[in-house]
């Protein structure tokens, strides 16, 4: 039996034809995402493409629409602020406004113009303080913000602001508190919760398609696809992994990380951080937002030559160039390198208040994806990833044992949607990841 595992993002859709029984790929297709008429016009043309046949099942992620932007309430910026922060990051989610203690009107003007696709309500312990949590959620129920809302904060208030919400016609899920106790993460319940809102009210409120379809195909945000899949990776190959997507809009960073020692079950932190994360770099992309590099690689007092920083200006005006020849293949690699290393900075270093830098002098895998490694010279989109790897300055443990890859043949959001039905394809398909593998047709 094969599945088609499609993904629909603002520029192109990918798919994979995968045979359930061993996770290999029977076959592979893209084509232009048609946004401006309708989604399912593209997504059908690579089912063709692919050959699928009716009767084959079909799983979609999508990052078509700008994907998701979440919006985080907290009791504290230090604990469960924090701690919805990480969670919303872990849930393939840019998150986009944080947060914390009663709200004002003044934080209600902040948090619309954030324009946030869902908001996640969180705040106290189980057992511990629930006035700020209800504040929170009396203001948000007479506050203009058409958003949903998870809810998961202090248990014993839950009900009570689930009341307040919806007498007021606010759309709420409720969720486990995502910090039941002090150095205690709980994502799982918010993570599905905020993925359920995602496909029930985001995909279909931003007009993608006309009809119902699209929505019933899509399983969950595609950054959350291929979290999912550097998780099955880590899990299959008993390492931690960090993965580095260099996009166009974007550079995405992720890791898992496996409890190892004398980590397993100790509690160190106030708010700890998930075993598996994502963080989002909006001004480090490869085109849309090129010259954000070049700011970066200032503040972070990186070298970059003065051509690059040209390339930089002429594609994020025209964002559909290629690079064609030798000269500008360099100074796109030179762009990727970059951005590689400062979205690892910033994805390792301690950036909010009671947060620890990331622990990933244990990873073993950096592995890399984007259509600038994919296409690149392997020896030189290898270049990138040990670029990261002699990152030694960057005010982050650099992993001193691990070994480079691209993703090459795209194969991690496709591990990710088939990790909860089929857990045993993807971790077959997994164990391609980095290898460009795939069965010829036929």
């Amino acid at each position: 039996m094969r599945t088609a595992c499609i993904d629909v993002g603002s520029t192109f859709t990918k798919g994979l034809l995968v045979d359930l029984q061993d996770g290999s790929v029977c076959g592979r297709a893209a084509a232009a995402t048609t946004s401006d008429t309708d989604v399912m016009d593209g997504l059908q043309g690579v089912l063709q493409q692919l050959g699928a046949t009716p009767e084959e099942p079909v799983l979609v992620c999508s990052s078509a629409g700008g994907g998701l932007r979440l919006a985080v309430i907290g009791y504290e910026d230090a604990v469960t602020a924090l701690a919805g922060h990480r969670v919303g990051l872990s849930a393939g989610a840019r998150v986009v406004h944080v947060a914390a203690g009663r709200l004002s009107g003044a934080d209600i003007v902040s948090l619309r113009a954030a324009r946030p696709d869902v908001v996640l309500l969180v705040g106290g312990t189980d057992g511990g303080n629930s006035d700020v949590l209800l504040h929170n959620a009396a203001r948000l129920a007479k506050a203009r913000i058409a958003a949903p809302i998870v809810l998961a904060g202090n248990h014993a208030a839950a009900t009570e602001c689930h009341t307040v919400l919806a007498a007021t016609g606010r759309s709420v899920t409720l969720a486990d508190n995502v910090l039941p106790r002090i150095g205690e993460l709980a994502p799982l319940s918010a993570r599905a919760a905020i993925r359920q809102v995602f496909l029930r009210h985001v995909i279909g409120g931003k007009g993608l398609s006309t009809g119902p379809r699209f929505a019933e195909l899509v399983r969950m945000a595609t950054p959350d696809a291929v979290l999912q899949g550097v998780e099955v990776l880590a899990a299959r190959r008993g390492q931690d992994i960090l993965a580095i997507d260099i996009g166009g809009a974007t550079s995405d960073v992720y890791s898992a990380l496996i409890p190892r020692g004398e980590d397993v079950g100790v509690r160190r932190e106030v708010s700890p951080a998930p075993r598996v994360l994502r963080t989002v770099e909006a001004d480090l992309g490869m085109r849309w937002s090129a010259t954000g590099i070049v700011d970066a690689v200032d503040r972070e007092r990186l070298p970059l030559e003065a051509d690059a920083r040209d390339y930089a200006e002429v594609v994020s005006r025209e964002i559909a160039t290629l690079p064609e020849g030798e000269v500008a293949w360099t100074h796109e690699l030179d762009l990727a390198r970059a951005a590689a290393i400062v979205a690892v900075r910033r994805h390792a270093r301690a950036t909010r208040p009671g947060e620890s830098p990331r622990a990933l002098r244990e990873v073993g895998l950096v592995l890399g994806s984007g259509g600038v490694l994919r296409y690149a010279d392997p020896v030189a989109a290898g270049g990138v990833l040990q670029s990261v790897l002699a990152d030694h300055g960057g005010g982050w443990i650099v992993p001193a044992a691990a070994s480079a890859a691209v993703d090459t043949a795209y194969l991690l959001f496709a591990v990710g949607l088939l990790a909860q039905d089929h857990p045993e394809a993807a971790a077959a398909l997994a164990d391609h990841v980095g290898s460009g593998y795939i069965q010829p047709l036929g």
